[in-house]
């Protein structure tokens, strides 16, 4: 028998960053497990190869991720887009390149019943904002150094009975230059959609979820799975919805280990990609 799934045309994720111990890939895996979508975008940062040639570590949990797309390409005819991120930028070497299934590309163009939109991970506009690409490395080791802290402040909060707390968004949330460069950020992308002819604009890149208008641009933006966890769906009625993990396993729960049937997955070979 099949298990449960929530069936839509679209899938966009962002920002899992495998290969740190702050991705939240068991809980991407889940969600990937219990939907079924003729097209998965992976809107880049998926692979975090910055950490990865430092000091990263790669799980049997990032594998099982690998695995579940895999299947998604194999077993149900999955239409799989992976956009270039900043983090995983050792992609652009590939571009643009194209199995059966799986595309690698810099950006698409998603048509839907609403018009045009396009997607892209959003890093275009960095060498404008920080100027320099060492300032950007510089700010992933004080956000990687401030998730260990929220892991710490977190375990703490926990064993307290209380849920968890992202510090870095509610730093965020109240840094006025923060806020400033999240709305330069938004306006940056949304004027590049509109020069691009398009309706709306799908990225992620900020770590900052949201579905609003921003002129006549729709703007959606991903999220990412190391602290809001949050991917966009695309609807088979056209209409777009930006989800909560929360919101996702309130309808399929979700248990933290891995299930006896994932680590026998782990045994078996690869799917190879026809």
């Amino acid at each position: 028998m099949s298990k449960p799934a929530l069936h839509v045309r679209s899938v966009i994720v962002s920002d899992i960053h495998l290969g740190t111990p702050h991705s939240k890939v068991d809980e991407v895996t889940h969600f990937l497990k219990h939907v079924r979508c003729e097209r998965l975008i992976l809107n880049g940062d998926i692979i975090d190869g910055w950490r990865l040639r430092r000091d990263g570590v790669w799980t049997k949990a990032h594998t099982r991720f690998i695995r579940r797309v895999l299947t998604m390409i194999q077993k149900r005819d999955t239409a799989v887009v992976y956009l270039r991120g900043n983090h995983d930028d050792f992609v652009g070497r590939l571009l643009p390149m194209a199995f059966e299934h799986l595309s690698l590309v810099e950006d698409y163009i998603l048509e839907t019943k609403q018009g045009r939109y396009l997607v892209l991970h959003g890093d275009v506009f960095d060498g404008v904002v920080k100027n320099m690409v060492f300032l950007a490395h510089l700010g992933d080791a004080g956000y990687a150094l401030l998730l260990r802290l929220n892991r710490f402040y977190n375990w703490f909060r926990a064993l307290r009975g209380k849920e968890y707390f992202s510090l870095s968004q509610a730093i965020k949330a109240r840094v006025k230059q923060a806020v400033s460069f999240i709305s330069n950020f938004e306006e940056q992308i949304a004027s590049l959609a509109r020069d691009r002819g398009c309706r709306g604009v799908i990225c992620g890149h900020i770590h900052t979820p949201a579905d609003k208008m921003i002129g006549d641009i729709h703007y959606l933006n991903s999220g990412d799975w190391v602290e809001s966890l949050t991917a966009i769906l695309e609807h088979h009625d056209g209409r777009f919805e930006l989800i909560t993990f929360k919101q996702f396993t309130a309808q399929f729960p979700f248990a933290h280990s891995a299930s006896a049937a994932e680590e026998a997955e782990e045994s078996l070979p690869l799917p190879v990609l026809a």
